[in-house]
């Protein structure tokens, strides 16, 4: 195993777990940030573009995990790649999202 292996896992988890906020949006008829919005990140697609958006990024995820190198999960420092990358691009996405939707502060 090569260690560019290991990043397209970690590159793998990030889009993986970027498409479940946007997928998850779009089937239920809400809009939600996309690239595409005005301002990008920060103004709201349509649901449509979410699905798609989502749909894209698990696409993505699976041709970097599945089709780069031999991914095992049964082999820890694969599954540590791909988490790590899940779990970082989701307290980003926590973080930058939570200012547009009241995620950022608890509620008293």
């Amino acid at each position: 195993m090569s260690w560019i292996d290991l990043v397209s896992y970690f590159l793998g988890g990030i889009f993986a777990a970027n498409a479940v906020p946007h997928y998850a949006a779009g089937v239920m008829g809400r809009p939600f940030q996309t690239p595409f919005a005005k301002p990008p990140g920060k103004g709201l697609s349509s649901s449509r573009v979410n699905v798609v958006w989502g749909f894209c990024n698990a696409v993505v995820a699976y041709l970097l995990v599945v089709r780069v190198g031999a991914f095992d999960p049964r082999t820890v420092s694969h599954v540590i790649a791909f988490g790590l990358g899940a779990l970082l691009i989701s307290l980003f996405s926590a973080h930058h999202f939570g200012q547009f939707h009241g995620g950022g502060k608890p509620r008293p």
